[in-house]
């Protein structure tokens, strides 16, 4: 797959999956009416939905850029992406939207999008764990299996990994 297509084909999943899973639904769950809460508790919520968002965007790049793919399952990477946010964790897409839900849920002051997020959340690791790993494995092979091995899934590393 060339860059260009990578590119597009990963904006368009960005839109269609991370954007239904992360804006759609959380719209639906409130209307985009905040609750009461104190602001400046409601304003803590800019942080991880902004440095969530931040996330999303860096590693869809790298899945276009360098792994010449998209993280959709129809068009996967063909190399293995290891640079990045993928260097402390290897799931760091699911868990910035879990961010960006935790985000919203506090600057709207609506618990009912925590509770969407703790449903989201072992849906997402069933996914990886069933899905995505075994198809890693047999796309990228020893490769993947040193790489799992040294960057953990789901809890980011304090130090980034240089595949050693």
């Amino acid at each position: 797959m060339r860059r260009a297509s990578a590119a597009l084909g990963s904006a368009v999943f960005l839109v269609l999956v991370s954007g239904s899973a992360a804006v759609l639904v959380p719209w639906w769950l409130t209307g985009w009416r905040a609750g009461d809460w104190w602001l400046p508790v409601r304003l803590l919520g800019l942080v991880p939905l902004v440095a969530g968002a931040a996330v999303i965007l860096v590693a869809f790049g790298r899945f276009a850029l360098e792994g010449l793919g998209t993280p959709a399952p129809i068009a996967p990477p063909v190399r293995l992406v290891v640079t990045g946010p993928y260097r402390y964790v290897r799931n760091p897409i699911y868990l910035a939207v879990s961010a960006v839900l935790c985000g919203q849920a506090l600057l709207l002051a609506r618990p009912v999008v925590f509770g969407y997020c703790a449903c989201a959340l072992p849906v997402m690791w069933a996914f990886v764990r069933w899905y995505e790993e075994p198809g890693l494995v047999r796309r990228f092979g020893a490769d993947y299996v040193r790489y799992r091995q040294s960057v953990p899934g789901w809890w980011p590393r304090s130090r980034p990994w240089r595949g050693d």
